[in-house]
Formats: C-alpha cells, sequence, structure tokens
C-alpha cells in the first residue's frame, strides 16, 4: 500500500489548513504550526491516518462490502466520481438527498422509476408519447440521474463511507453514524475529527489535496478487491483439487 510521501503531500497543499479564527481546537493534535495566520496541517499525522485508513477501506473491499464516496462540493466532484467509478464503487457527487440512507426503501423506489423512464425511452414503448411528454419524461429522468446516477447499482447499504469535507457533508454523516456504518473522511481545521471513525487531516478544499487523498484509498480498494479475487480464485482451484 503506497502512501504519499511529505514531499508529495507538500506539492499537493495538503499542509495548508484554515484560518485559525476559524479552527477547531479538538483539531490540535494534528496541527503543526501556525504561520501568517493560517494552521499548517502536521504531514506526519496525516501520513499515519492516511495509512490507518487507506488499511480500513481495503479490509472493507476484501469482505466485498460496499464503500460509498461522498463529496459533492464543486472542487471534489469530477475527482470524486471518477475514483468510485475506477473501483465500482457508489457515490454521490451532486446532491446528498436527506434520507438518502436512513431511508434508503424510498431512495430504491426512486431508482427504479427512473430506470422505468430510461427503459420506456429506449425500447420504444414510449413512441405514442407526444413530443411535449417524452420532453418531459427525458427531463426527469436527467434531473434524477444527476442525483441517484452513482447509487444505481447499490441494492443493499454499504459498509461504510469516505467523506470529503465531513463538515460540508454533515447530514450524510449524520445517516452514516445513525446506521453504524465505518466513516473515513477528511478533516480539515475547522473541523471536529472525532466525528468520523478515520480521520484524515488534510486541506478538503484545493482539489490537487483532495485528489491525493482519494487516490490513495481508492488505489487501497483496489488492492482488497484483487486479494477478494485472488482468494476465490484460491479457494475454488482448492475445491477442484479436492473433486
Amino acid at each position: 500500500m503506497n502512501i504519499p510521501s511529505n514531499q508529495e503531500m507538500l506539492d499537493s497543499g495538503v499542509h495548508f489548513g484554515h484560518l485559525r479564527k476559524k479552527w477547531n481546537p479538538k483539531m490540535a493534535p494534528y496541527i503543526f504550526m501556525e504561520k501568517k495566520g493560517i494552521h499548517i496541517i502536521d504531514l506526519n499525522r496525516t501520513s499515519d491516518c492516511l495509512e490507518k485508513a487507506a488499511h480500513a477501506a481495503r479490509q472493507i473491499a476484501k469482505s466485498g462490502r460496499k464503500i460509498m464516496f461522498v463529496a459533492t462540493k464543486k472542487q471534489a466532484r469530477d475527482i470524486v466520481t471518477k475514483a468510485a467509478q475506477s473501483v465500482n464503487m457508489p457515490y454521490v457527487t451532486e446532491r446528498w438527498l436527506g434520507g438518502m440512507m436512513t431511508n434508503f426503501a424510498t431512495i430504491r423506489k426512486s431508482v427504479k422509476k427512473m430506470q422505468n423512464i430510461e427503459r420506456m425511452l429506449n425500447d420504444g414503448s414510449a413512441t405514442n408519447l407526444t413530443k411535449k411528454e417524452r420532453l418531459t419524461l427525458t427531463r426527469e429522468k436527467n434531473k434524477m440521474e444527476k442525483v441517484l446516477g452513482g447509487i444505481v447499482n447499490l441494492n443493499r447499504l454499504p459498509a461504510a463511507v469516505f467523506i470529503v469535507d465531513i463538515m460540508h457533508e454533515h447530514i450524510a454523516l449524520t445517516e452514516a453514524k445513525r446506521l453504524g456504518f465505518k466513516t473515513l473522511g477528511m478533516v480539515d481545521t475547522n473541523s471536529d475529527p472525532n466525528m468520523v471513525d478515520f480521520p484524515i487531516p488534510a486541506n478538503d478544499d484545493a482539489s490537487k489535496s483532495i485528489n491525493l487523498i482519494t487516490s490513495t484509498i481508492t488505489q487501497a480498494i483496489k488492492e482488497g478487491l484483487e486479494e477478494r479475487k485472488d482468494s476465490k480464485m484460491e479457494a475454488r482451484e482448492g475445491e477442484d483439487a479436492e473433486a
């Protein structure tokens, strides 16, 4: 498991925190110093925390359970969407609908409705509709797809969430905690690190920093999925040998 070096983190601006006046005192153990009124994050602590979070992500992926990526901030959306898609994990990058996890059955109904509209538009069963009705359906599908597209294949609740900026995604974090999911999250100097199981002290505003941390977690998930695949193959080979 490759954890970025301190130099790589420096180059990506992972160490830049918020202004001192915006800080959360609970972040004190993760702060190295203050420079020109800005808190500087201790990258040695970031490295340790990132390693723990990556290890947890790897184990969850190895067990065959899902990790949901959550990041609705503009500068994180594309990064997180691509990362989640690369490991076939669910994601929410547009808008977190209240009750997305705590009211999962209702959300699944919305996903099914979206899929039905898509089927109607694609298999020709919407040909008897007027142009205006087809346009209305297409708009509705596009609107739903924007919000629900990342969880289309999520048939059961995930085991964990990886969150970029726990302050910004506080509703998602509250729901995850209520349901007992493991929580991994980037925490800046204005956050409460005790709110997540695996806090990763890092700049959660700069796209380079978000990309570096997200890539590390994604790589750990890839390794977990590979290990799962290998152990399944070994088990199958063992069964064949016995037969």
